[in-house]
Protein backbone atom coordinates (compact mmCIF):
# COMPACT_ATOMS: atom_id res chain seq x y z
CA UNK A 1 0.00 0.00 0.00
CA UNK A 2 1.03 3.49 -0.73
CA UNK A 3 2.45 6.04 1.88
CA UNK A 4 0.18 9.05 1.76
CA UNK A 5 1.62 11.76 -0.20
CA UNK A 6 2.59 15.21 1.52
CA UNK A 7 0.18 18.27 0.93
CA UNK A 8 2.94 19.62 -0.65
CA UNK A 9 6.15 19.08 -2.21
CA UNK A 10 7.96 22.02 -0.56
CA UNK A 11 7.33 19.97 3.23
CA UNK A 12 10.24 17.81 2.01
CA UNK A 13 12.57 20.78 2.22
CA UNK A 14 11.51 21.47 6.08
CA UNK A 15 13.12 17.92 7.69
CA UNK A 16 16.31 18.13 4.98
CA UNK A 17 16.76 22.04 6.34
CA UNK A 18 16.76 20.43 9.89
CA UNK A 19 19.76 18.17 8.32
CA UNK A 20 21.82 21.06 7.03
CA UNK A 21 21.65 22.89 10.65
CA UNK A 22 22.86 19.37 12.15
CA UNK A 23 25.81 19.68 9.57
CA UNK A 24 26.18 23.00 9.88
CA UNK A 25 26.45 22.38 13.72
CA UNK A 26 28.98 19.94 13.49
CA UNK A 27 31.36 21.71 11.25
CA UNK A 28 30.80 24.67 13.72
CA UNK A 29 32.46 21.78 16.35
CA UNK A 30 34.93 21.25 14.13
CA UNK A 31 35.97 25.00 13.75
CA UNK A 32 35.59 25.71 17.53
CA UNK A 33 37.75 22.11 18.28
CA UNK A 34 40.66 23.68 15.99
CA UNK A 35 40.54 27.25 18.21
CA UNK A 36 40.53 25.51 20.97
CA UNK A 37 37.46 26.71 21.82
CA UNK A 38 36.32 22.65 23.29
CA UNK A 39 33.13 23.92 25.18
CA UNK A 40 31.50 25.53 22.70
CA UNK A 41 32.92 22.79 20.49
CA UNK A 42 30.57 20.29 22.74
CA UNK A 43 27.73 22.33 22.41
CA UNK A 44 27.59 22.24 18.66
CA UNK A 45 27.38 18.22 19.04
CA UNK A 46 24.27 18.54 21.16
CA UNK A 47 22.97 21.18 19.42
CA UNK A 48 23.37 18.62 16.33
CA UNK A 49 21.49 15.76 18.08
CA UNK A 50 18.72 18.11 18.73
CA UNK A 51 18.19 18.92 14.66
CA UNK A 52 19.22 15.31 14.43
CA UNK A 53 15.79 14.70 16.34
CA UNK A 54 14.00 17.23 14.92
CA UNK A 55 14.60 15.94 11.08
CA UNK A 56 13.08 12.56 11.58
CA UNK A 57 9.98 13.91 13.26
CA UNK A 58 8.96 16.56 10.77
CA UNK A 59 9.70 13.64 8.32
CA UNK A 60 7.42 11.57 9.73
CA UNK A 61 4.66 14.55 10.55
CA UNK A 62 4.77 15.60 6.90
CA UNK A 63 4.24 12.54 5.64
CA UNK A 64 8.06 13.66 3.86
CA UNK A 65 10.09 10.71 4.44
CA UNK A 66 12.17 9.88 1.30
CA UNK A 67 15.57 7.51 0.44
CA UNK A 68 17.08 10.90 -0.35
CA UNK A 69 16.32 12.01 2.69
CA UNK A 70 17.52 9.21 4.52
CA UNK A 71 21.15 8.95 2.77
CA UNK A 72 21.54 12.63 3.34
CA UNK A 73 20.95 12.05 7.02
CA UNK A 74 23.22 9.56 7.36
CA UNK A 75 25.98 11.50 5.97
CA UNK A 76 25.06 14.76 8.09
CA UNK A 77 25.16 12.02 10.76
CA UNK A 78 29.06 10.96 10.25
CA UNK A 79 30.28 14.77 9.92
CA UNK A 80 28.35 15.69 13.52
CA UNK A 81 28.23 12.78 15.20
CA UNK A 82 31.77 11.18 13.67
CA UNK A 83 34.34 13.62 12.43
CA UNK A 84 33.21 16.35 14.67
CA UNK A 85 33.64 14.65 18.49
CA UNK A 86 36.62 12.88 17.02
CA UNK A 87 38.20 16.20 16.21
CA UNK A 88 37.00 17.38 19.62
CA UNK A 89 38.54 14.75 21.75
CA UNK A 90 42.04 14.79 19.95
CA UNK A 91 42.37 18.44 20.37
CA UNK A 92 41.60 18.18 23.61
CA UNK A 93 43.44 15.16 25.36
CA UNK A 94 43.71 11.85 23.09
CA UNK A 95 46.89 13.97 21.08
CA UNK A 96 48.90 13.21 24.49
CA UNK A 97 49.31 9.59 23.44
CA UNK A 98 50.69 10.43 19.91
CA UNK A 99 49.61 7.81 17.31
CA UNK A 100 47.61 5.69 19.96
CA UNK A 101 45.43 9.03 20.38
CA UNK A 102 44.86 9.68 16.56
CA UNK A 103 43.96 5.77 15.93
CA UNK A 104 41.45 6.01 18.94
CA UNK A 105 39.69 9.22 17.54
CA UNK A 106 39.53 7.70 14.00
CA UNK A 107 37.91 4.79 15.99
CA UNK A 108 35.02 6.94 16.53
CA UNK A 109 34.53 7.75 12.99
CA UNK A 110 35.39 4.25 11.64
CA UNK A 111 32.87 3.24 13.98
CA UNK A 112 30.34 5.35 13.67
CA UNK A 113 30.25 4.90 9.79
CA UNK A 114 30.14 1.17 10.05
CA UNK A 115 26.72 1.70 12.55
CA UNK A 116 25.05 3.79 9.81
CA UNK A 117 25.44 1.54 7.01
CA UNK A 118 24.78 -1.46 9.79
CA UNK A 119 21.65 0.46 10.90
CA UNK A 120 20.41 1.47 7.13
CA UNK A 121 20.75 -2.05 5.61
CA UNK A 122 18.64 -3.22 9.17
CA UNK A 123 16.09 -0.31 9.09
CA UNK A 124 12.78 -2.03 8.43
CA UNK A 125 14.02 -5.78 8.94
CA UNK A 126 14.57 -5.12 13.10
CA UNK A 127 12.26 -4.38 16.06
CA UNK A 128 11.65 -0.58 16.46
CA UNK A 129 11.75 -0.90 20.23
CA UNK A 130 15.90 -1.56 20.49
CA UNK A 131 18.91 -0.19 18.34
CA UNK A 132 21.55 -2.93 17.53
CA UNK A 133 25.00 -1.45 18.80
CA UNK A 134 25.27 2.33 20.43
CA UNK A 135 23.86 4.80 18.65
CA UNK A 136 26.25 7.15 16.95
CA UNK A 137 24.00 10.48 18.03
CA UNK A 138 24.08 8.77 21.82
CA UNK A 139 28.30 8.00 21.70
CA UNK A 140 29.14 11.37 20.19
CA UNK A 141 26.54 12.96 22.80
CA UNK A 142 28.49 11.15 25.89
CA UNK A 143 32.18 12.76 24.44
CA UNK A 144 30.58 16.16 24.11
CA UNK A 145 28.89 15.88 28.01
CA UNK A 146 32.40 14.55 29.11
CA UNK A 147 34.23 18.00 28.13
CA UNK A 148 31.41 20.20 30.21
CA UNK A 149 31.67 17.02 33.38
CA UNK A 150 35.42 17.53 33.19
CA UNK A 151 34.84 20.87 35.14
CA UNK A 152 33.86 18.93 37.95
CA UNK A 153 37.01 17.02 38.05
CA UNK A 154 39.10 17.95 40.77
CA UNK A 155 42.78 19.41 40.12
CA UNK A 156 44.77 16.51 41.59
CA UNK A 157 42.93 14.17 39.55
CA UNK A 158 43.05 16.23 36.59
CA UNK A 159 46.29 13.95 35.28
CA UNK A 160 43.87 10.92 34.52
CA UNK A 161 41.76 13.08 32.13
CA UNK A 162 43.53 12.23 28.59
CA UNK A 163 43.53 8.46 29.62
CA UNK A 164 39.94 8.45 30.87
CA UNK A 165 39.01 10.19 27.59
CA UNK A 166 41.19 7.74 25.57
CA UNK A 167 38.97 5.21 27.13
CA UNK A 168 35.85 6.97 27.03
CA UNK A 169 36.70 6.50 23.08
CA UNK A 170 37.88 3.09 22.77
CA UNK A 171 34.31 2.47 24.62
CA UNK A 172 31.36 4.02 22.67
CA UNK A 173 33.37 2.96 19.57
CA UNK A 174 33.46 -0.70 20.36
CA UNK A 175 29.63 -0.44 21.89
CA UNK A 176 28.78 0.77 18.34
CA UNK A 177 29.10 -1.99 16.14
CA UNK A 178 28.29 -4.28 18.91
CA UNK A 179 25.38 -6.16 18.99
CA UNK A 180 24.13 -4.44 22.42
CA UNK A 181 20.66 -4.00 22.59
CA UNK A 182 19.70 -0.01 23.23
CA UNK A 183 16.27 1.10 24.15
CA UNK A 184 15.28 3.26 20.90
CA UNK A 185 12.11 5.30 23.06
CA UNK A 186 10.10 4.69 19.87
CA UNK A 187 7.81 1.91 20.93
CA UNK A 188 4.34 4.16 20.40
CA UNK A 189 2.73 1.32 22.01
CA UNK A 190 4.22 1.50 25.25
CA UNK A 191 3.82 5.10 24.83
CA UNK A 192 0.03 5.10 24.50
CA UNK A 193 -0.15 2.17 27.24
CA UNK A 194 1.22 4.62 29.60
CA UNK A 195 0.88 8.19 28.78
CA UNK A 196 0.60 10.09 32.15
CA UNK A 197 3.23 8.15 33.80
CA UNK A 198 5.80 8.44 31.01
CA UNK A 199 4.94 12.21 30.85
CA UNK A 200 6.03 12.61 34.53
CA UNK A 201 8.79 10.62 33.95
CA UNK A 202 10.14 12.19 31.11
CA UNK A 203 9.48 15.62 32.99
CA UNK A 204 11.40 14.36 36.10
CA UNK A 205 14.26 13.82 33.64
CA UNK A 206 14.46 16.97 31.74
CA UNK A 207 13.82 19.05 35.13
CA UNK A 208 17.15 16.76 36.69
CA UNK A 209 19.46 17.19 33.95
CA UNK A 210 18.18 20.70 33.54
CA UNK A 211 19.18 21.54 37.32
CA UNK A 212 22.88 20.82 36.54
CA UNK A 213 23.20 20.12 32.92
CA UNK A 214 26.80 19.84 32.78
CA UNK A 215 27.04 17.05 35.89
CA UNK A 216 24.27 15.55 35.15
CA UNK A 217 24.16 15.50 31.09
CA UNK A 218 27.54 13.20 30.86
CA UNK A 219 25.74 10.74 33.86
CA UNK A 220 22.71 10.28 31.86
CA UNK A 221 24.45 9.14 28.91
CA UNK A 222 26.87 6.96 30.97
CA UNK A 223 23.54 5.65 32.40
CA UNK A 224 22.04 4.86 29.11
CA UNK A 225 25.31 3.25 27.82
CA UNK A 226 25.47 0.82 31.23
CA UNK A 227 21.29 0.36 30.34
CA UNK A 228 22.12 -1.36 27.11
CA UNK A 229 24.68 -3.84 28.72
CA UNK A 230 22.40 -4.49 31.85
CA UNK A 231 19.71 -5.04 29.85
CA UNK A 232 21.88 -7.07 26.65
CA UNK A 233 23.96 -9.17 29.53
CA UNK A 234 21.62 -9.55 32.03
CA UNK A 235 18.03 -9.11 31.53
CA UNK A 236 17.54 -11.30 28.08
CA UNK A 237 19.94 -14.70 29.31
CA UNK A 238 17.34 -14.65 32.70
CA UNK A 239 14.56 -14.03 29.88
CA UNK A 240 15.64 -16.85 27.74
CA UNK A 241 16.54 -19.19 30.71
CA UNK A 242 12.53 -18.91 31.86
CA UNK A 243 11.44 -19.44 28.21
CA UNK A 244 12.93 -22.78 28.08
CA UNK A 245 12.22 -23.90 31.63
CA UNK A 246 8.42 -22.58 31.16
CA UNK A 247 8.85 -24.68 27.48
CA UNK A 248 10.51 -27.78 29.17
CA UNK A 249 7.71 -27.81 32.04
CA UNK A 250 4.82 -27.92 29.17
CA UNK A 251 6.46 -30.88 27.42
CA UNK A 252 4.57 -34.15 28.38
Amino acid sequence: MELPKPRHRGYYLLPNMMTMASLLSGFLGMLWSIDGRFEMAALAVIVSCVFDGLDGKLARLTNSASDFGVQLDSLADLVAFGAAPALMIYQWQTHAFGRLGIMASFLVIACGALRLARFNVQTGKISKKFFIGLPIPAAACTLASFVFFSSYIPENMAVWLPGVTLALAFLVSILMVSNVRYASFKDGEMLRAHRFSATVTALLLFVLVASEPKLLGFLFFVGYIFSGLFHTYFILPLRGRSLLRDSSQKMP
